[in-house]
């Protein structure tokens, strides 16, 4: 089973290094920071925002440290506590509330949900840990791009607070020292997991490793699923093959055309109750049958053509 989980995020800080912009806003390949932190963390039951409200992909909660900028353990505090405020009484439909949080910066353009679920499990399969950190391809732990248990999260927090007179300054590392960790190492799926955003060069190298030729696909078709709405897994593979054969076998404006009238269709077979990625399939499916007849139509002329030539 899935390890139910809540998600704190944290995007107040000042970017000095990027000229104090508001950084989670940025965006690369299309989207913002944080909506691409968000859309890693859609599977949380309840997700709080540390930072000035704003839109964004997905509904979450937002609250504020007790004093603006001062430090990521006291953002995490913040956001600990208005997920606590809730969960005292369970959820507005009265479930429990997990235990377990997830912790992520708004500044992370290729953290996935494969990364998020690689974290999960390496905290579950270890009952003592009470947190799970990523590590980058040098080793470097990543507490913010980790999930802890929330018992002794809120154990160190105290601590800290009673230790130091206040959370504000603090670094992560007094935190992190206090738990019993595990560490899960960047995966081969997400190699990038760990990369954050913390200059104008960061940025720059992240717009242009989305554009690899390995990505730039996934990249495209996801952004322009989060700007019109659509929440649709399709196989990619069969509308590209469509377009191909409208291209070959009747003309290169086919292509864009019968993929437009492709989704025009299965958006009218959803609405009769079909399944959307079926329909999708199905449509596509009637459509390149459709231009690999007009292929063959095409060769049996040709073929006709070049035989009453040499009669």
């Amino acid at each position: 089973m899935t390890t139910a989980y809540d998600a704190v995020v944290l995007a107040g800080g000042a970017a000095r290094r990027l000229g104090g912009v508001d950084k989670p806003g940025v965006r690369v390949g299309g989207r913002a920071l944080l909506d691409r932190v968000l859309a890693a963390c859609a599977g949380a039951r309840r997700t709080v925002v540390v930072g000035a409200p704003r839109p964004t992909v997905r509904p979450v909660d937002w609250t504020r440290e007790e004093r603006i900028g001062t430090g990521p353990v006291a953002a995490l505090d913040a956001g600990a506590a208005a997920l606590r405020d809730e969960s005292e009484g369970g959820d507005r439909a009265g479930t429990p509330a997990p235990d377990v949080l997830l912790v992520l910066s708004a500044d992370l353009p290729f953290l996935g949900e494969a990364t998020v679920q690689r974290l999960l499990d390496g905290l579950a399969a270890e009952p003592e840990a009470e947190a799970a950190l990523l590590t980058d391809a040098d080793g470097r732990d990543q507490p913010l791009v980790a999930v802890y248990r929330s018992g002794p999260l809120r154990r160190e927090l105290d601590a800290m607070r009673h230790a130091h007179r206040g959370l504000d300054g603090l670094p992560l590392r007094f935190l992190t020292g206090g738990l019993r960790t595990v560490r899960v190492p960047t995966g081969p799926d997400e190699p990038s997991a760990s990369f954050d955003c913390d200059t104008w060069e960061d940025i720059a190298t992240a717009r242009a490793r989305i554009r690899d030729h390995g990505a730039v696909l996934d990249e495209w078709i996801t952004a322009v699923k989060t700007e019109l709405g659509i929440d649709l897994d399709v196989d990619t593979g069969v509308l590209l093959d469509l377009a191909r054969d409208a291209a070959h076998g009747v003309a290169r404006p086919a292509a864009p055309l019968t993929t437009f009238l492709v989704g025009y269709a299965a958006a009218k077979a959803a609405e009769s109750g079909t399944a959307p990625a079926e329909a999708v399939a199905e449509a596509a499916g009637k459509a390149a049958a459709l231009a690999r007849q007009w292929a063959a139509e095409q060769a049996e002329q040709a073929g006709q053509a070049a035989q009453d030539e040499a009669g």
